[in-house]
């Protein structure tokens, strides 16, 4: 299957501007391309993972992908999409939030071999250019009811937009052209809701060079649920690509709950396979949907793709621990991931009696509680059953030194950090 064949079986286009033409280029040899990354949080998140990876998709195909981080577009805030003017970061903390975007890009695409990869920042070409050069050499080739006409701009018309932001269309456009001009990229990639930024980079292409530029623009459709709500976020934020900020544990779980009705879709996006083995796990939602193999999968193949082999081997010692309850086995590091969310109680004692903890953690709202709970068997130490109401918990209750796993009855988790 050739490449805009597969990206079509994949529900990744969405708006070509001449997809004829690409798909000519694209038969003539390997072309460079890019997408733009602007770094408005220290991590991406797993709604830039879509982008991301059609890029590397182009690059399995031959091409040569390009990751624009914005270090300085990031400066200015794209008003696509919002309703309400970004908060503005300083520039010591959008160029450290560029580098560590930056080191993320270089996880998923390939810098090495004749189509290597390639990162840069726009801030290279546009943190020394002066206002004039701006205004005589960029800015005198956009029409104003030309940028007023772009769905990000006329959105935000009756709320209001300041000229920094409505400025952004021309920065982003300067950065197709200088790509175009110096890497010979022809192709710029990236959300639904850049279709207007692109296509002035396109016509600022076309003003900025004699001869007949074949530049061209492609979107991606907005990542949605079934429900219609945005796909990336849970109950605790957004769903980051940086283990500190989301745990392999974490996205695991949130991709292994995925819908039944997204699931097959979220395989096409997020993932490598063939459709024939898409094709074969449909049919396993479809027949046997208790089984949940299709989530399995998904989650399996994006939290390898995204943190490792050894990652989510200990994604799958936590689910499966806390699935039987046999948590005795895992490790500190692993509590961590696994026991993020429950409630925790800091126990500054050497020893104390399980009765007392339990009150003072307030897993037991009274001893008499607490006492009754044990003798019917209902708490759990570190995945054991304990029924000694006179038991006392010390050092060697805590794993590796740190905590101990409180459970009372099948799903109720306490954490005790020491």
């Amino acid at each position: 299957m050739d490449l805009l064949k597969d990206l079509e079986y994949r529900g990744l286009i969405n708006q070509v501007t001449d997809l004829e033409g690409l798909s000519k280029e694209l038969e003539k040899g390997p072309i460079t391309l890019y997408c733009g990354f602007d770094p408005t949080a220290d991590s991406l998140h797993i709604g830039h993972l879509l982008t991301v990876l059609t890029l590397r998709r182009f690059q399995l195909a031959g091409h040569k992908p390009i990751a624009l981080v914005g270090g300085a577009t990031g400066l200015i805030g794209d008003p696509s999409g919002k309703k309400a003017e970004r908060t503005l970061n300083e520039k010591e903390v959008v160029a450290e939030w560029s580098n560590r975007i930056k080191k993320q890009l270089s996880q998923f695409l390939d810098f090495e071999g004749e189509n290597s990869a390639k990162v840069v920042n726009n801030y290279d070409w546009t943190g020394t250019m002066d206002v004039i050069t701006f205004l005589r050499d960029v800015g005198k080739n956009f029409n104003l009811s030309y940028m007023l006409a772009k769905e990000s701009v006329e959105s935000r018309i009756q709320t209001g937009i300041s000229f920094t932001e409505f400025s952004y269309m021309i920065l982003q456009a300067h950065d197709f052209l200088k790509l175009y001009q110096n890497e010979n990229c022809i192709l710029q990639i990236g959300g639904s809701d850049q279709w207007g930024n692109i296509t002035a980079g396109l016509e600022l292409i076309r003003k900025s060079t004699e001869d007949e530029a074949k530049a061209y623009g492609f979107t991606i459709p907005l990542v949605t649920k079934a429900d219609g709500t945005k796909f990336g976020k849970s109950e605790g934020g957004a769903i980051w690509l940086d283990a500190d900020k989301t745990s392999p544990y974490e996205l695991y779980q949130f991709l292994i709950n995925t819908d039944d009705k997204d699931v097959v879709k979220f395989l096409k996006y997020f993932t490598f396979l063939s459709p024939e083995e898409i094709e074969a796990l449909a049919v396993e939602v479809e027949t046997a949907p208790e089984k949940r193999i299709a989530q399995k999968r998904l989650a399996e193949e994006v939290t390898k793709l995204v943190h490792g082999e050894e990652a989510l081997k200990q994604a799958l010692r936590i689910s499966e621990a806390l699935f039987s309850g046999d948590i005795q086995d895992l490790t500190a590091k692993e509590i961590e991931q696994g026991f993020k969310d429950v409630p925790s109680y800091e126990c500054k004692q050497a020893e104390i009696s399980l009765v007392d903890l339990l009150v003072e953690s307030k897993i037991c709202p009274s001893k008499r509680q607490a006492r009754e709970d044990i003798t019917n068997g209902a708490i759990y130490v570190n995945g054991e059953r304990t029924t000694e109401v006179d038991r006392v918990i010390t050092a060697e209750d805590r794993i590796e030194g740190q905590f101990t796993i409180i459970r009372r009855g099948k799903k109720k988790y306490y954490l005790i950090k020491y």
